[in-house]
């Protein structure tokens, strides 16, 4: 086979899949990170078993499995009684079902263990991009004026992609309307209340309103994510600081049990949040991009990271044995085998009535990105 130079923009959990994945297939694969250091920034990533599955294959399941928290259910409860709507057995059942549990980790854990997995010469830190040129030799160039010539670039740098605005131009977000709130507690804070090795969503009064609440770090914390409407907020971040006394109002009149978890919050960041809808193609010439730089998604599935992750499995698949001149047929095969799934993906979350009470996991849950059919 041909050995493919590739270079992957962005470091996060997609780009460093795709590099371990592309790795193993025989290429050589870069990451350009802009951070100098990967930090333990952010909270909490929801692997269910369709991504579990697929980091199995990548050889990081032993050590996710040591630092994560594996949930019992995930349960739909009424915001106000605290009704079970929806009770789906996780853990060893979700194993046995779908070949791997759902795991809860804090981002700065699965980026670490993912970074493990690759040699030192193959992430370059401090290397942010400003623009990729597409074509057969696509150039990406960076911010403090250097440039690097590859065969192929895959643009896994987020919701803000450089790479995507280099090929696309400038997306026209819509803001929904609604912002979230992250937080973190220590389970030992709130001994009182039940259920916090389970994943559950307390749905609201309307869909817009809602809590989720999950485990984290081997179940010694616990993680919660808070929506509703607000239109004076319009910053899409999830590192700007929030206001812990206005998130405790918003959720005044929920039952009891979120009432005192988020009376243990001492910090929360906020975020609005923005739809996208589907793009109609993800590559040009020898240039395409992965997970959130080209489907980013409202939360409310809880498979941002999930998507990515398949992605970056999905497209080594197709470019195993790619020659320099198949590039653009890899690329299409990629597309064709991804762009319905993240699009119906996309469309559920925002719709955001998925398992609220009786409904079908199978389609996401047991989705198996190495084995998946690709086109010819």
């Amino acid at each position: 086979m041909t050995k493919l130079r590739i270079g992957i923009c962005g470091g996060g959990v997609g780009g460093l899949c795709a590099a371990i994945a592309l790795r193993e297939a025989g290429h050589e694969a870069i990451v350009f990170e802009q951070a100098r250091q990967f930090l333990r920034i952010g909270a909490d990533v929801n692997l269910t078993p369709n991504a579990v599955r697929a980091l199995d294959r990548l050889g990081v399941g032993e050590e996710l499995r040591r630092t994560a928290a594996r949930p019992t259910h995930r349960l739909s409860r009424t915001w106000d009684t605290g009704e079970v709507t929806s009770r789906l057995p996780m853990s060893d059942a979700a194993e046995a079902k779908y070949g791997a549990p759902q795991l809860t980790i804090h981002r700065g854990d699965l980026l670490k263990a993912l970074e493990a997995k690759l040699p030192a010469e193959a992430i370059r830190l401090g290397s942010k991009v400003a623009s990729v040129e597409a074509g057969e030799q696509p150039v990406v160039h960076f911010e403090d004026g250097s440039s690097e010539r590859l065969d192929l670039v895959i643009g896994a740098d987020g919701i803000h992609s450089a790479v995507r605005r280099s090929l696309f131009g400038e997306d026209s977000p819509e803001f929904t309307g609604l912002v979230s709130y992250r937080a973190v507690v220590p389970r030992s804070a709130v001994p009182e209340i039940e259920n916090l090795d389970a994943f559950t969503k307390w749905w609201g009064p309307t869909p817009d309103v809602q809590v989720v609440v999950f485990p984290l770090t081997r179940g010694e914390e616990v993680f919660i994510f808070a929506t509703t409407p607000q239109e004076g907020w319009r910053e899409e971040s999830w590192t700007l600081p929030g206001d812990v006394e206005e998130l405790r109002e918003v959720y005044r009149d929920f039952h009891p049990d979120v009432r005192t978890l988020l009376a243990a919050c001492d910090s929360v960041t906020k975020s609005a949040l923005y739809v996208r809808e589907p793009m109609e193609r993800w590559s040009e010439g020898h240039v395409t991009i992965l997970g959130d730089a080209a489907h980013p998604m409202v939360p409310f599935m809880a498979q941002g990271a999930c998507m990515a992750i398949e992605d970056a499995v999905v497209l080594s698949r197709c470019l195993a044995e790619a020659t320099l001149d198949e590039v653009p047929t890899a690329l299409q095969r990629y597309e064709n085998a991804r762009k319905p799934r993240t699009a119906q993906v996309q469309r559920g979350s925002l719709a955001n009535d998925w398992l609220k009470g009786a409904g079908n996991a199978d389609w996401v849950y047991g989705y198996d990105a190495w084995g998946v059919t690709l086109d010819d």
